[in-house]
């Protein structure tokens, strides 16, 4: 797909590697629209793009039916869709206080796999009404995690929403084919946004010491340049990419 003109929409897009990938977004053309929480910064990120900020939480179903019509509006359609939205917990399956609360393990369920969803299914409709280009309608990219193959010890409850998502995409694509709508996942390693953004490099070095090469954290361009890759290349479809410099997580 040339990105030139298109209509993007970015969840999460006030930080991190959403940001980064609407910035590389606007760049190559794009119209954007952020989505993101009220108490985010995407009121000034959208500015900066010549864009629309669309203030929601993902866990508000109706709020981001709401959010994604707003955008779809403004915009005049959609094209691209980025989900970066989401979290997790530090708990194993059995605590020395008992069970993992099932309550804990539901919400990061709902908030990183049905929410993700809830966003997929309204673009994927939304991108159905545009008028094909050499048979593509619009591209969805969603964001795994390689937790999502080699959990660690504590996230079994994330582990089990973004392996969700990687298994979600391939069934997506299949499902919205026909409609010339590609579902792509990108399954990053740990990458320096938000919380891990400030820690000390030898934090930082020991976290990636199991990384072929580079040893270091990910960037949030770096992730920015592969949705643009698969936004690119009509190929891709229904995978889930690993973005990761061959690391493999350790048990802990």
């Amino acid at each position: 797909m040339d990105i030139e003109g298109k209509k993007a929409v970015v969840v999460g897009g006030a930080s991190g590697m959403a940001r980064a990938t609407a910035e590389v977004l606007h760049e190559k053309g794009a119209s954007i629209a952020i989505l993101d929480l009220p108490s985010s910064a995407g009121d000034e990120v959208a500015s900066a793009l010549d864009g629309t900020f669309h203030a929601v939480d993902v866990m508000d179903d109706d709020g981001v039916e709401r959010a994604i019509a707003d955008a779809v509006g403004k915009l005049g359609g959609l094209h691209i869709a980025v989900n970066t939205a989401g979290g997790g917990i530090a708990m194993r399956t059995l605590t020395k206080n008992g069970p993992h609360p099932i309550a804990d393990f539901r919400r990061v369920i709902e908030l990183n796999l049905i929410a993700t969803f809830n966003l997929n299914r309204l673009q994927a409709d939304a991108m159905a009404r545009n008028e094909p280009e050499d048979g593509e309608r619009g591209v969805i990219i969603d964001t795994a995690s390689i937790a999502a193959f080699e959990g660690q010890i504590g996230q079994v409850a994330y582990t089990a929403a973004k392996a969700g998502i990687a298994g979600m995409v391939f069934t997506m694509a299949r499902d919205l084919g026909s409609l010339g709508i590609r579902a792509v996942a990108i399954a990053p390693s740990l990458f320096s946004t938000g919380i891990t953004k400030g820690i000390p490099d030898e934090f930082a070095d020991a976290l990636t010491k199991d990384a072929a090469f580079p040893k270091r954290m990910g960037r949030p361009e770096e992730y920015a340049r592969l949705a643009v890759a698969i936004v690119e290349t009509p190929m891709l479809n229904g995978s889930t990419i690993r973005l990761d410099a061959g690391q493999r997580f350790a048990p802990k």
